[in-house]
């Protein structure tokens, strides 16, 4: 076994890195402080704020959980993927828990994509022409007409966009806002990938 400095292998760095993803001499440092228990040279890493800094910039949320719930009676369920940048951060009670509460939003407010962005342009500009239209029939001026549609649009994306959804447990919060808290607290990026719902007897 090679060693590096004060007793500590490099082995014992390399795995403090692979569960950590902060630098070598970082992982040194705890280890050291921790008088080589790995575990206590995470909890170390973690507090100082290094663990992750190198994942965040230059890894991708390839590690996470596929999480399902089953609403009572078996009428309704769903099952989502949400992505971390390592199994550490997945195994956690934090990020488990953020992942059951996503499930649990989508089996009871259906929502049909993850964020604004995957919004299929049709889709958009047919929303946009019905809101227009309506603004129209209501003899509204154009530019009024316009802010409405705008307006009303946000509101579409409010509805369908898992992110931007109101949380079911908490209504001062949003999908988004549990997940900007989880990636705060966890110094990982975390994200949703994607999701399926399914309601007995529906189409697919």
């Amino acid at each position: 076994m090679s060693t590096t400095t004060a007793g500590i292998s490099s082995e014992q760095v390399k795995l403090l890195r692979d569960r950590t993803g902060a630098g070598m001499m970082d992982c040194k440092k705890a280890l050291t402080e921790a008088g080589g228990d790995i575990e206590k040279a995470v909890d170390i890493l973690r507090k100082k704020g290094a663990a992750s800094a190198e994942k965040r910039a230059d890894r991708a949320t390839n590690q996470g959980v596929v999480e399902a719930y089953i609403h009572a009676g078996g009428r309704i369920g769903s099952i989502v993927e949400v992505n971390c940048e390592t199994d550490f951060v997945a195994k956690t009670d934090d990020f488990r828990g953020l992942s059951r509460d996503i499930a649990m939003q989508i089996a009871a407010m259906n929502p049909l994509y993850v964020q604004r962005e995957d919004v299929p342009q049709d889709v958009l500009d047919r929303e946009l022409e019905i809101y227009r239209t309506q603004g129209r029939n209501e003899k509204k001026p154009e530019n009024i007409v316009e802010r409405v549609a705008a307006g009303k649009l946000e509101k579409f994306f409010q509805d369908v966009c898992l992110l931007e959804q109101t949380f079911i447990k908490d209504s001062g919060k949003t999908i988004r806002d549990l997940v900007v808290e989880i990636s705060a607290k966890t110094g990982e990026k975390v994200t949703i990938r994607r999701f399926n719902r399914f309601h007995l007897g529906e189409n697919g």
